[in-house]
């Protein structure tokens, strides 16, 4: 019994080191940084020899500032499919990151979209009228400013959500800066390119996408996104769509990220996507 013990001290001894590693290394990182606009900071940093998380890893963040002319709004396609930089550059926006989920086949999205007051896309439910996981948050912009709210367990939560334009996704990671619970099935757990959104006060705003899939860099689950949220210091932190949608676009650097739709690493394997989010400079 004592043997046991002894092992499971040891064993949670070790996770604790590599946890304090981890955050000492992700907070100590000499990050790259350069201005995209009046109020908007790239930020990337390339984890080599598994130096996070255990595994190489790539992470570019886009700080934003929403005051003065900077806004987001939500861009969206109701059966097109198209790339994140293609809504980028047709809305004539200064930056733009994948959104919520989508029907691939058919196109539009499968989690609700309200843009400008009009419902442009309800939920689709499962079985017994049962929400995904995927919708327990939302994007919640008024005025141009962004914040996310928690799904509140009613049937029709986001119909009641008082702002012109409203984003369904998740699962939510990070609330009143706090970790959300989340499950651990294999959307969670296991390690994909990842795109989130990190709100850090009322006017700070973080794009942020972890590539994956690639040697270069093998993506995060979402326990491991979530503590990066934490580090960031994070108000409240949501998951968008991932895997091959994941992408970051700025109108003057082009795609910031390794989208990883054609297996290579480089900028060129954007997945067609049905909604983004958009920064826009009036």
């Amino acid at each position: 019994m004592k043997r046991i013990f002894l092992s499971l001290f040891l064993a949670l001894h070790v996770l604790s080191l590599l946890a304090q590693y981890d955050s000492l290394n992700f907070v100590n990182a000499p990050w790259e940084t350069k201005n995209i606009a009046k109020g908007i900071t790239l930020k990337h940093y390339h984890f080599t020899g598994n130096s996070l998380f255990g595994a190489n890893q790539n992470i570019t963040i886009l700080d934003i500032q929403v005051k003065g002319r900077i806004r987001l709004k939500l861009g969206y396609e109701k059966q097109v499919l198209k790339p994140t930089s293609e809504f980028g550059k047709s809305a004539g926006a200064v930056a733009a990151l994948n959104g919520t989920f989508f029907d691939v086949k058919n196109g539009g999205s499968v989690d609700y979209i309200k843009v400008n007051d009009s419902v442009i896309s309800p939920n689709r439910l499962g079985k017994n009228n049962t929400r995904s996981p995927r919708q327990n948050a939302a994007l919640v912009i008024r005025k141009g400013r962004l914040q996310v709210a928690k799904w509140d367990g009613s049937a029709n939560w986001e119909s009641t959500l008082k702002a012109p334009d409203v984003m369904v996704a998740g699962p939510l990671l990070v609330l009143h800066r706090q970790p959300e619970i989340i499950d651990t099935g294999s959307f969670n757990r296991l390690r994909h390119p990842r795109s989130a959104i990190a709100v850090l006060g009322k006017k700070r705003v973080l794009f942020i996408t972890v590539d994956g899939r690639h040697e270069n860099s093998a993506g995060m689950s979402l326990f491991e996104l979530r503590q990066v949220l934490l580090w960031l210091k994070a108000k409240e932190g949501i998951n968008l769509d991932g895997g091959g949608s994941t992408t970051l676009w700025t109108y003057n650097e082009g795609i910031l990220n390794y989208p990883s739709d054609n297996k290579k690493w480089d900028h060129e394997g954007e997945r067609k996507v049905a909604n983004v989010v958009l920064v826009m400079q009036k």
